[in-house]
């Protein structure tokens, strides 16, 4: 009989239906046989996905405070870009020579308005030099170390530019006050042509700052009846609390045909006396 079933299948495949009907019949046996290692790693995947879970929360935190860094980074750098943009812009303008520095210090003195420059002698620094923002006159170099300055912003109370006002050339003295947010303008008549929101500019008079740089906008106007000047305030348009790059302006550089012809006229003016 196991001749002819085995002849009967290979041959007449006569018995699948009987196999696949078994088959089925032994499902539930194959499960059972099978369920106590499935059970077993069920059981232990539960442990594992947690610590794997738990490592994968972790790693995602910790990239996330990376990204945050790289975006806090990047906003920084496409400010510092666009400052760079504004600067080469203001320095486009400019006749006189100019070098790019850093604001990487304050004065502690809350009396005193100073910041530290990373710019100093070792790239040609002179107390006397004028520094600007983007917007304007922030102040002079005081004093210069090898690799950083001293600068003096125009709002301190013992700084004074000579200014002009650009509608019609009227000159004054633009004093500091001691506030960043305000400035003084002196020793003007009550008869003065001035106008709130005039802009004021360097003079050049005094040869500490050369002509034409922005310096403020009068802002408040005050005339008092029976006093011969006016009281005058002015912002500066240079933003003095949150300006970090700055330009540091050389004056122009004397020639040999400058000395050459500053000698001839002297020598000139002596053949004159004689």
């Amino acid at each position: 009989m196991s001749a002819a079933l085995v002849v009967a299948d290979a041959r007449f495949d006569k018995l699948s239906t009987v196999r696949s009907v078994i088959a089925t019949g032994l499902a539930p046996v194959y499960w059972l046989g099978n369920a106590p290692s499935e059970f077993g790693d069920w059981f232990a995947g539960l442990f594992e996905n947690k610590e794997d879970l738990q490592q994968e929360n972790e790693d995602l935190k910790a990239r996330l405070l990376i990204l945050e860094r790289r975006a806090l980074k990047y906003a920084a750098l496409a400010s510092e870009n666009n400052e760079l943009r504004r600067l080469m812009n203001s320095s486009e303008v400019l006749d006189d020579r100019v070098i790019v520095g850093e604001v990487v210090g304050v004065s502690p003195d809350p009396f005193s308005h100073e910041v530290i420059i990373n710019k100093g002698r070792s790239d040609g620094l002179r107390p006397g030099q004028a520094v600007l923002d983007a917007q304007g006159l922030m102040g002079q170099v005081v004093q210069t170390s090898q690799i950083t300055s001293r600068v003096l912003l125009v709002s301190d109370s013992s700084h004074a530019v000579p200014v002009e006002v650009v509608r019609n050339g009227l000159r004054a003295i633009l004093l500091g006050t001691g506030d960043t947010s305000t400035l003084e303008l002196v020793h003007v008549p009550d008869t003065a042509d001035i106008r709130e929101g005039d802009l004021l500019v360097s003079s050049g008079l005094g040869g500490r700052f050369p002509r034409g740089y922005p310096v403020a906008e009068v802002s408040l106007i005050n005339k008092e009846p029976g006093e011969p000047f006016v009281a005058i305030e002015a912002v500066p348009r240079a933003q003095l609390n949150q300006s970090r790059l700055v330009l540091v302006v050389f004056p122009p550089a004397i020639t040999e045909d400058d000395v050459g012809n500053a000698d001839a006229g002297a020598e000139t003016s002596e053949e004159g006396e004689g």
